[in-house]
């Protein structure tokens, strides 16, 4: 498999999440009230599969390569991808804050979780069909064969040495759990 495919498998995963992330937001703005423990999970699956597995594969790896072996425009949409990167930690650094005081209640913070479910949701899907669309078909064209198996072997290191071993695969599970509520 090439990295490519592995990052756009890992895409499906997030959408699913984004989804009922979607769907939390909707439930907290017309009730006054989260899942909190559903939306804990969410933030759990937000910092640690999409930001410690998903984009450190991106930005150490495949990003480098890609402007590596790039062209001039490839710089500027992995700027754009990186600052979207950053936004996201912004939105899910608002979810950790406000999480514990809507779960007690508070209408603000409620209001402000539902705010920032659907502002990462609307950012990650953006993200993800730029990338998905624009990004990794120009990787596949520019990188080499070895290129390509460095990657996955950078990326299999990722999912082992700094996720853990079976995280990624309790994260799917999450992903497909969630996505049925």
């Amino acid at each position: 498999m090439k990295a490519t495919e592995t990052l756009k498998h890992e895409h499906q995963i997030v959408l699913l999440i984004l989804g009922a992330a979607e769907r939390a937001a909707q439930r907290a703005s017309v009730t006054g009230k989260v899942r909190a423990a559903e939306v804990g999970k969410m933030v759990e699956f937000f910092q640690n599969f999409v930001d410690r597995c998903h984009h450190a594969k991106e930005e150490r790896h495949l990003f480098p390569k890609v402007e590596e072996r790039g062209e001039a425009n490839a710089k500027g949409t992995i700027r754009l991808l990186l600052a979207e990167h950053d936004v996201g930690r912004q939105w899910v650094k608002a979810l950790t804050v406000a999480l514990p005081l809507a779960r007690k209640g508070d209408a603000a913070a409620v209001s402000v979780l539902a705010s920032a479910l659907k502002g990462y949701a609307a950012l990650l899907r953006s993200h993800i069909d730029r990338e998905d669309n624009g990004l990794f078909p120009l990787a596949d064209r520019l990188l080499t064969p070895q290129d390509a198996r460095a990657l996955v072997k950078a990326f299999d290191q990722i999912e082992a040495e700094e996720i853990g071993e079976g995280v990624h695969e309790k994260y799917h599970q999450l992903a497909h759990e969630l996505a049925e509520h």
